[in-house]
């Protein structure tokens, strides 16, 4: 899945009493009076409340499941029967399964022979909810203007019991024959190809769809879907049927997608040297859904957002976007799908590999986009800035109820999880990881299997001590800070490091400081490019040597920012390095490595901020898009901040100082010979120095506003991002207005949300109100509403405020919308942890005590940390900087 899941609840089971072979049946359900009255009603019994969970015993199990469900897309809701070849593998008394919102009609079980198989059979019905999970329905409208209603599907982590009773447990694999019953006109999709469509005998008006038998997999990776879509198809190289299923009329938005996934499936093909084991693979755009996409096997869903792309009208981080999502998505389907985790623990098995070799997959497409250094900017430093947390986690956590698994679909299982991995690809080297990978796909296909299989593979194929070297970066959590100190002796320099845990508040306190094995690259100004030493540091201090290295020649560690730690250099290594910023003679990744290195320490009152400010002026000739990203990032974190301060404005001056020459040397139009990363650099400056008031860029931005308006010149896809910020900020009711018509007049859903993201922006009190309030009206879908809030409260110091109170009001919607997923956890994040007053920490925690969010628990201790490490940051830092901030108008500093 992308980013995160849709969430899972506390899980209802389905216990059938009786010992096999006599079929006496007995249904027990928890947490719900209607089923319970409805049960009683059955002569059933109603199971205890709040039984502690337990996993499902393995004396009975399926081998297939014979399913078909009848959705009423009228009615919203849908009938079911299943027909479960079981195989009993101990003598029992009962047969535990999961349901959960489903109401049982009929139930059965008839032993057949002495191998101990029989077959289940129920009949039930359940709702075709709006929640975004299980087997739900998706509001769209047709070309014509009317608003009609899919029924799609999203089942991880725990929500296939939600469309049939099952063995709801990743380990807990058999295959599927599913069949569909749906309207003649629809189309009906699963996870394997059609095998027969013939008229459904009580109704001329519908049609039953079969679908071939699917391979041996887990319940979570089933999926359907039954509405109104269009196609464009075409063949792998490898004879894969791929196919993008569309919105009607848009089929046009689905080709560079399949172009994408027709160059991925080969690619991984290769890269793992296992074929691809399904005869489809389809991709389909769902107009209301939570998650960026899901992997579901054979039929990957998707936002519209992460699929679609319209070649006017999309701008170049959206291509950048789906072909990154779809890259994810099926890598799914040879890590996860043929080969599962055991369990929920090993998720970041799932998601850290995937969204790494996502990354492989697009630079092998696009070698244009430098993938490798957005992924610093976009997955390394992100998972950092969390993993420095009290509050952060080990990559692999032990969960217990799967209402657990909703707070690791977080920055750790993905991105840490990424980035370890890609320490461990550079440690193993590319030959070796290939071989080890083929071998734990091969060993474990259609089966399940724990992290240390992988290491064992791994290890297998390199000779090299993977599982040591691992567990410290996947059973603890956090990662060193690395202390470097340097002196030349002779024509050699001698290194001295040290390691210890970084912590965002600064110093580590506890008994034992915990310690890594961490893979260390070392470089220098001979060649930049290239290690001149790789060492192993399996202890808290090391002396290092490096031979022939003259006194003049500048030592960095970390080539690429590749190993999962940071670098605090003595004070002579780093002011030898920073030239190395100024005539971009450090490689692009290590440039912007070192800046978020200080950046970091200046947060955890390591360094001083005004230190950082100082090497943030040094990058006055950077050309490079993502190293202008994460400073751009940076700096919007110490606004934030400094919102807090009455000296606002100045540091708003020092963006307009910093940004302006890039912004001048690009301009406004693209030029010839320009790409994608110059399309993306370009729309970044230009909303950067829009936002902070940089008024040349305020009335160009404005000039085009109109101009876009009335239709006398349409902007850019690429610039109308940064274009609308900028109106928004410096603008007024008609502008919010205008924009709020853009809205309701934009037929693409990647337009929609690039205005609900912006529309925070405006400063206004009434305005923001009235923003809020549009958050949760008809003309916001569901997953978006989340993105509106949290841009009010990432707009301003008013809007922060306004957006924390909009929620504490409308609480009991906003959890009842999202049903406790991972969408309240971005929502809570969002909205407050730009605060940096202590006493707002003790607010939000007393809030949520009274108003209960389980699976957010861990975000909201990560919020109050995050907010009293903010206010102590201000407290630490707020003058020197506004001193220096003065200094610098006073004196301007000569670039």
């Amino acid at each position: 899945m992308w980013l995160a899941a849709a969430a899972p609840s506390l899980a209802r089971r389905l216990l059938f009493l009786g010992p096999p072979p006599p079929p006496l049946l007995l249904l027990l359900f928890s947490r719900s009076f209607r089923r319970r009255r409805r049960l009683h009603s059955l002569g059933l019994a109603a199971m205890p409340e709040k039984r502690p969970f337990e996993r499902l015993p393995a004396d009975v199990s399926p081998i297939n499941y014979s399913l078909c469900l009848k959705p009423d897309l009228l009615d919203f809701t849908f009938e079911g029967k299943l027909e479960a070849a079981a195989q009993v593998r101990q003598a029992t008394n009962q047969i535990v399964m999961n349901c959960a919102d489903i109401d049982i009609i009929t139930a059965s079980y008839a032993p057949e022979g002495d191998e101990g198989t029989g077959t289940l059979k129920i009949d039930f019905v359940g709702e075709l909810n709006d929640k975004m999970k299980g087997f739900y329905r998706s509001k769209y409208t047709t070309p014509s203007g009317e608003v009609r209603y899919a029924a799609v599907t999203q089942f991880e982590a725990t929500d296939a019991r939600r469309a049939f009773p099952c063995w709801d447990e990743p380990a807990i694999k058999a295959t599927f024959d599913i069949s569909l019953v749906v309207p003649k006109d629809r189309v009906a999709l699963s996870n394997m190809n059609v095998i027969d469509r013939k008229p459904y005998p009580d109704d001329e008006n519908l049609v039953e769809v079969k679908f071939a038998r699917t391979p041996v997999m887990s319940t979570y990776l089933v999926a359907f879907v039954v509405g109104e879509y269009d196609f464009v198809e075409t063949r792998s190289k490898d004879g894969v049927c791929v196919r993008v299923y569309t919105p009607v009329g848009k089929a046009e938005q689905g080709k560079f997608a399949l172009e994408v996934a027709a160059k991925t499936l080969p690619f991984y093909k290769d890269y793992f040297n296992v074929p691809y084991p399904l005869p489809k693979i389809d991709l389909i755009a769902i107009a209301d859904f939570a998650a960026g996409a899901m992997e579901n096997w054979g039929l990957v869903t998707y936002r519209e957002t992460a699929l679609l792309i319209d070649p006017k009208n999309s701008c170049s981080s959206s291509r950048q976007w789906v072909a990154l999502v779809v890259g994810h998505e099926l890598a799914h389907q040879w890590f996860g799908n043929l080969v599962t985790m055991e369990w929920w623990t090993h998720l970041w098995l799932n998601e850290g590999f995937a969204s790494w070799i996502e990354y492989l997959c697009v630079d092998h497409c696009f070698p244009e986009y430098d993938i490798w250094t957005q992924f610093v900017s976009a997955d390394y430093t992100r998972a950092q800035e969390l993993d420095a947390l009290d509050n952060s986690h080990p990559i692999e956590v032990s969960v217990g109820h799967p209402s657990e698994v909703d707070e690791i679909f977080d920055a750790i299982s993905y991105s840490k999880g990424a980035s370890v991995i890609r320490m461990l690809h550079d440690y193993i080297g590319d030959k070796d990881f290939k071989k080890g990978m083929n071998m734990y796909l091969t060993k474990f296909q259609q089966k399940n299997a724990a992290t240390e299989d992988l290491w064992e593979s791994l290890e297998n194929a390199s000779g090299k001590p993977i599982a040591a070297v691992m567990n410290t970066w996947t059973k603890q959590m956090g990662f060193p800070l690395i202390y470097v100190e340097a002196e030349q002796v002779e024509d050699d320099r001698l290194l001295r490091l040290s390691q210890k845990k970084f912590c965002a508040g600064g110093s580590y306190v506890g008994e034992d400081c915990p310690q890594w094995m961490v893979p260390i690259t070392i470089s220098t100004s001979e060649d930049p490019n290239q290690a001149k030493l790789k060492i192993l540091m399996d202890k808290p201090e090391m002396n290092v040597v490096l031979k022939n290295v003259k006194p003049d020649q500048w030592v960095k560690l970390n080539l690429g920012t590749v190993g999962f730690y940071r670098t605090q250099y003595s004070s002579a290594m780093l002011e030898s390095l920073l030239p190395g910023i100024r005539d971009l003679s450090l490689p692009p990744v290590d440039r912007l490595g070192l800046q978020n290195d200080l950046f970091s320490l200046a947060r955890a009152g390591i360094i001083s901020t005004v230190e950082v400010l100082k090497v943030m002026e040094a990058f006055v000739n950077e050309p490079n898009y993502t190293v202008w990203s994460d400073l751009s990032c940076n700096l919007g974190i110490l606004s934030t901040l400094l919102s807090h301060t009455d000296f606002y404005e100045e540091i708003q001056e020092f963006v307009k100082d910093v940004f302006s020459p890039i912004g001048e040397r690009l301009g406004w139009d693209p030029k010839p010979g320009e790409g994608h990363l110059d399309a993306l650099l370009r729309g970044l400056v230009l909303g950067k120095l829009g936002k902070a008031g940089h008024k040349a860029t305020l009335e160009e931005a404005r000039r085009r506003f109109k101009d876009h308006v009335e239709g006398k010149q349409i902007l850019s896809a690429d610039l109308r991002s940064p274009v609308y910020l900028t109106v928004l900020k410096h603008g007024d009711g008609t502008t919010l207005d205008i924009m709020l018509k853009l809205h309701k007049q934009a037929d693409m859903q990647e337009e929609k949300n690039r205005i609900e993201r912006v529309l925070g922006a405006t400063l206004l009190p009434d305005l923001i109100q009235k923003v809020l309030t549009f958050a949760l009206s008809e003309e916001v879908r569901p997953q978006d509403t989340v993105s509106v809030i949290g841009g009010v409260a990432g707009g301003s110091k008013h809007g922060r405020k306004a957006a924390w109170k909009f929620i504490k009001d409308n609480w009991e919607e906003l959890y009842n919308r999202y049903q406790g997923g991972f969408l309240i956890s971005r929502l809570i994040k969002l909205s407050v942890e730009g605060f940096a007053v202590d006493k707002m920490a003790g607010e939000v925690k007393a809030f949520f005590e009274s108003h209960p969010a389980p699976s957010a628990e861990r975000t909201i201790q990560q919020c109050c940390e995050n907010i009293l490490l903010n206010a102590a940051w201000l407290k630490r830092d707020a003058e020197s900087i506004h001193q220096y901030l003065l200094q610098r108008k006073a004196s301007p500093p000569t670039v």
